[in-house]
Parts: C-alpha cells; sequence; structure tokens
C-alpha cells in the first residue's frame, strides 16, 4: 500500500508546504523569521527529545539514527496552531495550519539507512496595523519562509556505535511591506523588500547505546554547520494612494537590488537517555545554538540583536506492552515531555524565551507497523514587557508513519 500511495502524496504536499504561510507570529520579522522545525512528532511529543534511534521512526535532528531503519518508512507530520497573542496596545488570535515535514527513509543494508527529506525549516507571517496618536496609520505586513532539503546516511560502524551525516539546500522567498499613511494627507509611502534566499549546510551525528543489564543506555551527540545564504534582495520605495477601503494604488516607485550574505545558525546537541527497549525511556538534551551569528535580511534593520540560545530539553515514552495481541490499549506509545528555549533573539534589551509542555500517543495501525502520533504542545514565547509581544500558542500535532518491505524478490509471478 505505502508504494501506491507514497509518491502522489509526497509531490502533492511538497508543493503545500511551500506555498503555505505557516506562522502569524511579529517576532517572524526578524532574522530568517520563526523558527518551526522542532523533530519529528515523536520526538516533539517529548519536548524534542531525539537520544535514541528507532527502526521504524525516523530521527530527523540526529542523522546517525538512520543506520536503525529496517523498514522503508514514509512519514509525514503536520500541524494546527491556535496563538494568542497580547500587548500593551491589545489582544488578538490567529490560527494556521501547517504541514511540519515529509521524509522517506530506506535501509540500505543491515547496518546503514538513508533518508530524503523536505522541511519547512523557518516562516514568516504577520499583519500588524497601528494608528498614533497624530493620525499616522501603520500597516506592516510579511509572508513567506525558509525551506530544506536533505539527503543523509547513517552507518553502523559497531554494535554499539552508529555516525550519520545528511545535505541540506536551503532555498526559499521573504517578502515584507511597510505602508504609511496619515489620514490628513493624500498621499502615502510604501516599503516593500523581497528576498530570494539559497545556501547549503550540514549535518554530523553520533548515537550510543549499551545494554546494562536489562536496561538501555543511550547517547547522543550532532553538531548542525552554520549555514551561509545568499540573499538576492529588491527593495521597492513607492508613493501610494488609498482607496476608500484603505487599498494602496501605487503612484511612482522606485527599485534598488543589492545581494548579499547572511547566516543561519548552527548548533551542537548532546544528550542521554536510560530505559527498556520497546517499554519506557526518560531523555534529556541540551542544544547549545549559534544564534549570535543571525543577521537581518537587510543590513539598515536594527530593531533587534542576537545572542547565542540554548535548549533543554527532557521527556520520555511508556508502552504498556508492545505485544500485546488482546488490548489494543496496552500497544499505544505514551510520550510527554518538557522543553525551555533562550531564543537568542534580544529586543528591547529583553531576551526572548520559550517555554512548552508536551504529551500524545502513538496508535498503532492494524498488525503492521505502522502508526498515528497526536498530541498537543501547549507553550508561551516572549513577553509583554517593554511593549512587546507574549505568545500563548496551542499546537494539536499530527504524523502518519507507514512502514513495509521495499525490493523483496517474488517468489512466484
Amino acid at each position: 500500500m505505502i508504494k501506491k500511495i507514497l509518491i502522489p502524496v509526497f509531490l502533492l504536499f511538497s508543493l503545500f508546504s511551500i506555498a503555505q504561510q505557516a506562522t502569524s507570529s511579529p517576532y517572524s520579522f526578524f532574522g530568517i523569521g520563526d523558527i518551526r522545525f522542532k523533530g519529528a512528532a515523536e520526538n516533539r511529543l517529548m519536548g524534542s527529545v531525539s537520544v535514541f534511534p528507532d527502526s521504524i521512526h525516523m530521527n530527523l535532528q540526529n542523522p546517525a539514527s538512520y543506520s536503525s531503519l529496517k523498514l522503508a518508512t514514509f512519514t509525514l507530520g503536520s500541524a494546527f496552531n491556535s496563538s494568542r497573542i497580547n500587548s500593551y496596545q491589545g489582544k488578538d488570535k490567529a490560527q494556521r495550519t501547517t504541514v511540519d515535514y515529509m521524509a522517506l527513509g530506506i535501509p540500505v543494508s543491515a547496518h546503514s539507512g538513508a533518508v530524503l527529506a523536505l522541511v519547512p525549516y523557518s516562516a514568516v507571517g504577520y499583519r500588524l496595523i497601528n494608528i498614533d496618536d497624530f493620525g499616522v496609520k501603520r500597516r506592516y505586513e510579511g509572508k513567506g519562509g525558509l525551506n530544506k532539503v536533505s539527503l543523509g546516511y547513517g552507518y553502523q560502524i559497531t554494535k554499539n556505535f552508529s555516525v550519520g551525516a545528511d545535505l541540506s539546500y536551503n532555498f526559499g522567498n521573504i517578502e515584507t511591506t511597510n505602508i504609511q499613511n496619515n489620514l490628513e494627507i493624500q498621499y502615502g509611502s510604501q516599503e516593500k523588500n523581497t528576498s530570494d534566499l539559497t545556501g547549503l549546510n550540514f549535518n554530523l551525528g553520533g548515537m550510543y547505546h549499551r545494554k546494562i543489564k536489562k536496561y538501555d543506555f543511550y547517547g547522543s551527540l550532532s553538531y548542525a554547520s552554520e549555514g551561509r545564504l545568499k540573499a538576492n534582495n529588491t527593495r521597492t520605495i513607492s508613493t501610494v494612494v488609498y482607496s476608500d477601503d484603505y487599498t494602496p494604488s501605487i503612484v511612482d516607485s522606485r527599485d534598488t537590488t543589492t545581494t548579499r550574505h547572511i547566516k543561519i545558525p548552527g548548533h551542537i546537541a548532546v544528550g542521554v537517555g536510560f530505559g527498556q527497549a520497546k517499554k519506557w525511556l526518560i531523555g534529556s538534551e541540551v542544544v547549545f545554538k549559534q544564534t549570535g551569528s543571525l543577521q537581518n535580511r537587510f543590513s539598515d534593520v536594527n530593531e533587534a540583536q542576537f545572542e547565542d540560545g540554548i535548549q533543554y530539553s527532557l521527556g520520555g515514552y511508556y508502552v504498556p506492552n508492545y505485544n500485546s495481541f488482546s488490548n489494543y490499549f496496552k500497544k499505544i506509545t505514551y510520550r510527554a515531555g518538557l522543553r525551555y528555549e533562550r531564543t537568542g533573539m534580544v529586543i528591547r534589551n529583553e531576551s526572548i524565551k520559550d517555554y512548552a509542555v508536551t504529551a500524545g500517543f502513538g496508535l498503532p495501525l492494524g498488525s503492521a507497523f505502522s502508526n498515528i502520533n497526536i498530541g498537543v504542545e501547549y507553550g508561551k514565547r516572549g513577553t509583554a514587557k517593554a511593549n512587546l509581544i507574549e505568545e500563548n500558542y496551542t499546537n494539536v500535532i499530527l504524523s502518519l508513519s507507514l512502514n513495509d518491505k521495499w525490493f523483496v524478490k517474488r517468489k512466484f509471478d
């Protein structure tokens, strides 16, 4: 079944994921936007902990895990986001439904595997309107984002140790529009900025697994290189006139184009886990993020500074009875986790932080190894202090993992 539906599903959601407006956060104005990818659903529902390999699920955060794949696996993840945005000037709500990732993994041999993945990595999406005491109306809009296509390979060097690497091609388009109009003046001004982004980076990983009596110990280390993006920028400054519904019509305009290189942050992730395979696990991970190297797309945007960030994750899973034949609920995988992140963004001397708690289930499909994962992530980002914005968000996370054997020689035609 997986072979029949895989290719059309992959192509359909590839086009959709590139086109979607995947965030409604005002913080997405800065840098390369709102960093969306927090791991595959199985890891994200454990607070983004990614310290162990799995034979039927893909750990997209550490390519060393690819060596553990035993079946051809296709996975697709999506989320429904509901946000409540609070500021000194008022409150608002926003909702989005997005595709978070797609990946196809194939076991190459008994000790190695390869994965092709498409990940919408960051997103820009906001619409703000402000009218000050002098009757000046300002409207800010942004859309677009950065996507990653990666090809990775993992190899098991010894019984206890695996390594892996993947190469990512980053591409995307970000468009922002700023409009200013005085209600008592006929003409207003519009500034439209468009950036086309392309670049490469790579990810290296290692995983260690050892049996200690009846328990399993896991160690994980991964390194994502700092990426260098080529940004082809176009800025259009226009004089506009407004209709009755404030829709702007351009009177005259002037374009300027520039090309510059901006950096996307690398990171180092270190994690450990302890438990019993197919029964329970608790793990913890620390990610050191080189967000201090982040830059805005245009050199004259100075509203935010960047510092190195850090993320702490704690989470795990529990399966009552993996091999149960009589009780379906005992085969369900129960997951939960906590995540704290200092994002690396500093606005008006306030370091922007992100807190989240997660919980969810892995539901087996029939007698096969395929499954559906569903869960909830509830969190808060930012602060309403210093005339900034606090976002309270709820993400309903859903993923599908389809598993099957490929390249099996038929005994009968």
